[in-house]
């Protein structure tokens, strides 16, 4: 730190029941009240060199007594910045550093301690040690800048806020080995004190420069200000154009890291009848209003570019949104910015909790998942020439030219981007993987589920595996949907594109619809047998016909498919542990179609030349042995028979 020392006489200042004074072998003439503080002085050595004293003395009548008493209630600085302007006037020892100089020079400046009076005056003086000493510091210029909210008015008035500012930023911009003083300083715990006298209080310091070790250096030193301080400083370093998005988007990082360190996500309750406190205090609000001020402004600082900052860092400034009830247009910049780099993330980082969830509403926040989606299907694409209302509801509000200028900004970058097919694969494994977690939620719409499941493209799932484990525990969770929804949430399935396992699963699963359990015996019987090595020309027609309706190409057999989602151990299942006998699957299979046989028009089997009604096919179906391959022999028995029945 840098110091400089004005004047040579001891200290001779002392206290006396609440009063200060200066030891004289001339009695006092002069009484000032700062702070409720009393100071017996003389008024030579301080009139010589305040203007603002002579006036007052001036101004005030004199009287019988022998001292003239002056009020200073509006002192700026407090008894300190007073009692070191007083020693200056006697020539008493007085060390400057970044620590007082702000409030000497408003205290100065207050009493009008100008060239006018006397050359070299303490405001010169002041000036002089501040642009050449500590304005060249990095360390100096920051403890400068701090000390500035202590006198917000007058450090404004007086322009060192805004010289720290610029002093701060252009370092910044500069290379590191040119920063005078080590940026390192306050992680030392050691002191660096530089005397800058000799020619006035100013000249060239002593200068310790140690090279930083990284390009972001600056960051841990500026996360010490205050938010007011920083965003104007990081405005600053912005407007240079010559730090890197990524650096910028690392400091707000580690800002965010210093200021919001309590704010984490509550541990979410999975299933009905959990409580939630709700209480909180006066306190506990001002604190949020105060994070939920740091947390926006941090939001309206990120770098409008691609990968400034991880899709985590996102995903955790989205959830301590929603718990400090951040404006909404907030959540939807973040939701936005999360979209264009979906992919990095993973499925805890998308679990926002919902504040609503007390009341009776939804556990997590799928909402602002749905607007990530719709923003990560968007890449690459031109935004519409006016703004699409937003699913949410959230209203719009003001929004300042920078503001502005950083959605254009975004919506270039969307341009610029575009999701390639790698990463829509793993963002489709994601949702899929995010669906069985959400679907546990008793209170998740089935509408809601279906958006989300439906978002993804057909072709960035080669299997549907691990939408049917998100299918089958929705179904575990909601056992009072009808017959209607239960239809509608398995339209999402795609039967072939079922692994063996989950189709041995889906083909004695009871709370599937009879329509979604005869395609997927269907399919794995066709593909086991075209797999087994059986001729294609010598299936029928009908089931030729029956393949081709549905996109199979009978001349090759279908690839196996497989799954790698991990899920709770209540979910999984496989083809041997989950296997229910012969004689329990046919029965499950009897009732269904004894219930439903309405449902059978949902698989279109077609007939040419032979096959009976549809309740005689499926009176044979229902006949078929209970292993697989027989399963299906019989039935393409059946077939023939009747096909050459027909030919004769």
């Amino acid at each position: 730190m840098k110091f400089m020392k004005l004047g040579s006489r001891p200290d001779t200042f002392y206290s006396s029941e609440a009063v200060r004074s200066v030891s004289s072998e001339v009695s006092s003439d002069l009484i000032i009240q700062v702070k409720g503080c009393r100071y017996l002085l003389h008024k030579f050595p301080l009139l010589s060199k305040c203007i603002r004293l002579q006036k007052l003395c001036s101004e005030t009548p004199e009287t019988s007594s022998q001292h003239q008493t002056l009020q200073l209630p509006d002192f700026p600085g407090g008894l300190d910045a007073f009692e070191l302007c007083a020693k200056f006037c006697y020539g008493i020892t007085i060390t400057l550093s970044a620590h007082n100089i702000v409030a000497a020079r408003c205290a100065a400046e207050y009493l009008q301690m100008t060239e006018e009076v006397e050359k070299g005056n303490l405001i010169y003086k002041l000036e002089v040690f501040l642009n050449s000493c500590i304005l060249q510091g990095w360390k100096d210029s920051i403890v400068t800048l701090q000390t500035t909210k202590a006198f917000p008015l007058w450090s404004e008035e007086l322009g060192i806020t805004a010289r720290c500012i610029e002093a701060i930023a252009s370092k910044v911009l500069c290379s590191p080995s040119k920063v005078s003083l080590s940026h390192s300083y306050s992680r030392r715990g050691g002191r660096d004190d530089v005397s800058c006298n000799g020619g006035g209080g100013g000249g060239d310091s002593q200068r310790h420069s140690l090279k930083p070790v990284n390009k972001g250096w600056w960051a841990e030193d500026m996360a010490e200000l205050g938010l007011d301080l920083y965003w104007r400083t990081m405005i600053a370093v912005k407007s240079g154009g010559r730090v890197k998005s990524s650096l910028v988007g690392e400091a707000l990082k580690i800002y965010a890291a210093r200021w919001l360190p309590k704010i984490q996500v509550p541990a979410v309750p999975i299933g009905p009848g959990s409580d939630s406190d709700s209480d909180s205090g006066d306190e506990a609000n001002n604190s949020n209003s105060k994070h939920r001020l740091i947390l926006e402004s941090i939001i309206n600082l990120l770098p409008a570019d691609k990968g400034a900052v991880t899709c985590s860092f996102l995903l955790k400034l989205l959830k301590a949104a929603n718990i400090l009830n951040a404006s909404s247009t907030s959540k939807v910049d973040l939701a936005r910015r999360v979209g264009l780099q979906l992919e990095e993330a993973n499925v805890n980082d998308l679990l926002i909790p919902s504040v609503s969830y007390s009341s009776g509403g939804l556990i997590y926040d799928v909402e602002l998942v749905m607007i990530i989606l719709e923003q990560f299907m968007l890449q690459g694409q031109s935004p519409p020439t006016s703004p699409p209302r937003s699913k949410l509801g959230f209203e719009r509000r003001q929004r300042s030219r920078s503001a502005e200028n950083i959605d254009l900004d975004f919506q270039e970058s969307r341009r610029s981007s575009s999701a390639s097919h790698s990463s829509k694969l793993k963002v489709a494994k994601l949702v899929d993987s995010y669906l069985q977690v959400i679907a546990r939620d008793v209170n998740l719409p089935l509408s809601k589920f279906l958006v989300i499941a439906e978002t993804i493209p057909e072709f960035s799932r080669p299997d549907h595996d691990d939408l049917y484990r998100a299918v089958d525990i929705y179904l575990k969770a909601h056992p009072d949907m009808n017959k209607t929804e239960r239809k509608r949430l398995c339209r999402t399935l795609n039967c072939k594109k079922l692994s063996v396992e989950a189709c041995m699963h889906a083909a004695q699963n009871e709370l599937l619809p009879l329509r979604v359990v005869v395609q997927v015996l269907f399919f794995e019987q066709a593909r086991s047998a075209m797999a087994g090595g059986g001729k294609v020309t010598e299936l029928p027609s009908n089931i030729k016909a029956l393949l081709a309706s549905h996109g199979i190409n009978p001349s090759r057999p279908g690839a196996p498919l497989s799954t790698t989602a991990s899920v709770a151990a209540e979910d999984q299942w496989s083809s041997i542990s989950g296997l229910k006998s012969p004689k329990s699957k046919l029965s499950t299979l009897r009732m269904k179609l004894a219930e439903d046989d309405d449902d059978l028009d949902g698989v279109d089997m077609q007939s040419e030349g032979g096959l009976g009604s549809r309740s005689s096919k499926f009176k044979a179906f229902c006949a078929i042995p209970s292993r697989p391959k027989k399963m299906f022999s019989k039935f393409l028995s059946i077939s023939r028979s009747s096909s050459e029945k027909h030919r004769e």
